[in-house]
């Protein structure tokens, strides 16, 4: 790349001698003023141009570093004018990308660990599901065996369903894909539609359910997530929760928020885990052996993404209570 255009040299040059030869005939002392002030005129202006040049190579050198995968590009070589507006503004561009590049990365690496994650979770269900049909071949198994292998067979396939459909809503949150709904609805119908999938074992375990919401009591957002979120964090009471216990629902409505209390009476949060509660795939000691510890971390991203808020306490004198609060208007 030349540093200053030949051919406006030229141009520069006929123009001081035109001029230079009028002025001649003219007044020929008047020539050697405008010679002179031409070829000065001429000199500092090749000296600016070559300044910029020499800026426009800097800046394409650099732009080449960032392309290269450069940490560092300054753009100090343009510090005034034009190309420093420029400058500044592929700096800014460049730290977008670099951003969004960070991002993409930390992304993958998310991506890669939540796979590892998810097979790992399968893994064991799947082998059990593979045991238990290799067992129902044997010709030599009771009814009351065969019944009972069965079951448990359903019972696994049925947590791999909700394992995956659940893994499946925490991606579709995490990709932003979902759009939420906007509606007002009951507190008390939501927490009924929440309680209907687990009211048998709830049955089953002889644990109360105490529901003092009232009636006017209302939350704006999207009800059939909201319901999954609250059926969720009352399968973990549930499952924490002693044979002859109980759970407590209680609604609370303030001019800032609509809150809900759930507490149940079982043993209770270890004070270790109470700060990973909400982590998918955190299992600590007080967590059942049989859950895959993605629950409540659904249950959380459900409400949040929706302006609300979880928190996670041991109640007195024993059991675990989640206040979640959904304000009338973000704050």
């Amino acid at each position: 790349m030349k540093n200053y255009s030949g051919r406006e040299t030229v141009i520069h040059i006929f123009i001081i001698a035109a001029a230079t030869v009028i002025c001649a005939i003219i007044h020929p002392a008047s020539a050697v003023v405008v010679l002179a002030a031409g070829l000065i005129a001429e000199a500092v202006h090749k000296y600016y141009a070559n300044q910029r040049a020499q800026q426009i190579i800097g800046l394409c050198d650099e732009i080449s570093r960032i392309l290269h995968g450069a940490d560092e590009v300054t753009f100090d070589a343009c510090n005034e004018g034009e190309l420093s507006i420029l400058a500044a503004e592929i700096r800014k561009m460049t730290v977008r990308l670099r951003e969004q590049n960070a991002a993409l990365r930390q992304e993958r690496g998310f991506m890669q660990e939540s796979l590892e994650d998810i097979s790992h979770q399968l893994r064991t269900p799947l082998t059990s599901v593979i045991l238990l049909a290799d067992l129902m071949r044997k010709p030599n198994l009771t009814k009351a065996q065969q019944a009972e292998n069965l079951n448990e067979l359903l019972s696994l396939l049925s947590r791999m369903q909700w394992l995956i459909e659940t893994l499946l809503g925490l991606s579709r949150l995490d990709a932003g894909s979902v759009s939420f709904q906007q509606s007002e609805f009951s507190v008390r119908t939501m927490i009924a539609d929440a309680l209907e999938p687990i009211s048998i074992a709830l049955e089953l375990k002889d644990i109360a359910v105490d529901i003092q919401i009232d009636e006017k009591a209302t939350i704006t957002g999207d009800l059939p997530y909201c319901t999954e979120a609250f059926c969720n964090l009352l399968k973990n009471c549930m499952e924490h929760t002693p044979e002859g216990g109980s759970i407590s629902i209680q609604a609370e409505t303030t001019a800032l928020y609509q809150g809900i209390l759930i507490t149940d009476t079982g043993n209770g949060i270890a004070e270790d885990d109470l700060p990973h509660v909400f982590e998918r795939f955190y299992r600590g000691n007080s967590f059942s052996k049989s859950g895959y510890g993605i629950g409540l971390a659904f249950a959380r991203r459900i409400i949040t993404a929706q302006g609300g808020s979880i928190q996670v306490r041991n109640a007195p004198p024993k059991g675990a209570q989640f206040d979640i609060r959904f304000y009338h208007s973000v704050v």
